[in-house]
């Protein structure tokens, strides 16, 4: 008999966020948000040695090219972790937050804050846990130097 194998809601956004950044073993990730240290913990496990909390990093360098935003519960505290995680990003960094579908306008005020950081939404990956959506930021620094 052959057996079908499940996986876990939080291994499937683990598995999209790492599908939609495109992280690899040689890229530098920050986590930020509520279950910010389970993602870590779970990236870690599967091998990804250089990704780091907001906690555990130390001075923000703008030296990560993909952060993850693992709190779901309330547009309030993922804004929170996408102003707390912006600096540790480069200017050529990418983004990937899971948002529950179910709050109202999360995902609505989620995209302007993102627009706001100057990031493009790119896509967004329904899971059983909700909403993953993705954005690239390109040429941030020349942006700011130009202003």
């Amino acid at each position: 008999m052959v057996q079908l194998h499940s996986v876990s809601g939080r291994e499937q956004v683990l598995d999209t966020m790492v599908g939609l950044t495109r992280l690899s073993n040689l890229q530098r990730a920050i986590i930020a948000g509520d279950d910010g240290m389970e993602l870590y913990l779970q990236l870690w496990r599967r091998g990804f040695m250089r990704v780091a909390t907001v906690l555990t990093c130390g001075i923000p360098r703008r030296q990560h090219t993909i952060g993850l935003i693992a709190g779901r519960e309330a547009p309030e505290p993922i804004e929170r972790a996408l102003t707390e995680i912006s600096p540790f990003l480069g200017t050529n960094a990418t983004i990937a937050v899971l948002i529950d579908t179910h709050a109202s306008n999360c995902s609505l005020r989620i995209r302007t804050k993102l627009q706001h950081m100057e990031f493009q939404i790119e896509a967004g990956v329904r899971c059983q846990q909700g909403l993953v959506l993705s954005a690239c930021r390109q040429g941030f620094g020349q942006m700011e130097n130009a202003a």
